[in-house]
């Protein structure tokens, strides 16, 4: 697999080849959205976990720099919980919004051929980003997420409430607690949806068991490009 770095219009953001890439060929396309205090390499990671073939990713860099321990810089969507206003929430949705755009043409993806994932902040981005945009992603996936206001989601709801949601979760989580996982399917069915819903013995991560049971859903919902799996 092949990486490579892009200062997009709005965001930077990483990209991930498949194996034997071939431009003319139409691939699925996973977007993955990192958390706070992490930046655009996160969670390309998963991407030869997922399927090294099948799919093309795309990882965008958040927009807000914040000094970490020893120096280290990472990016947030927003400023932390308690912290987060209206208007950081408004230039990330708008740089997103740019960004899908942008990665979609870039890839000539189709509309429903695509993925929007996001661990702990960036699944509260997807939950943002993603309900409101059924046509465009086949489904969403949050990992560990923080779960925005469900007053601020409910506006973006569409009619079709049949988008396939992944929601994964620690009961150990000691930062987004497992209280906003069961928040996040209470509103969810509530709301018409059918969240695949799954709680595991861990803290706040993305571990192999949610890896295997991600891949499983992600092949059953947007599978991955047939001539290359």
């Amino acid at each position: 697999m092949k990486g490579e770095r892009h200062q997009g219009k709005g965001l930077m953001y990483l990209t991930v080849l498949p194996d034997e890439y071939n431009p003319e060929l139409p691939y699925p396309l996973v977007i993955m959205l990192h958390g706070f205090g992490a930046n655009m390499d996160d969670l390309a990671g998963l991407a030869p976990a997922i399927n090294r073939r099948g799919y093309v990713y795309a990882c965008p860099n958040a927009p807000i720099p914040f000094t970490l321990g020893y120096g280290h810089t990472g990016y947030g969507w927003t400023s932390p919980r308690g912290q987060v206003t209206p208007e950081e929430v408004t230039t990330a949705e708008t740089l997103l919004a740019g960004f899908f755009d942008e990665v979609f043409e870039q890839f000539r993806v189709a509309p429903g051929r695509a993925i929007l994932l996001g661990f702990s902040q960036g699944g509260g981005m997807t939950y943002r980003c993603g309900l409101g945009r059924a046509q465009t992603f086949a489904g969403l996936a949050a990992l560990s997420a923080t779960l925005p206001a469900t007053n601020e989601l409910e506006p973006k709801l569409p009619e079709d409430r049949r988008q396939h949601i992944f929601v994964a979760h620690g009961r150990s989580d000691p930062l987004v607690s497992m209280e906003t996982a069961v928040a996040a399917r209470r509103f969810l069915v509530g709301a018409g949806y059918s969240p695949e819903y799954h709680e595991y013995d861990m803290g706040h991560e993305i571990s192999g068991e949610v890896l295997s049971d991600l891949v499983l859903w992600l092949n059953r919902v947007l599978p991955p490009l047939k001539d290359t799996a």
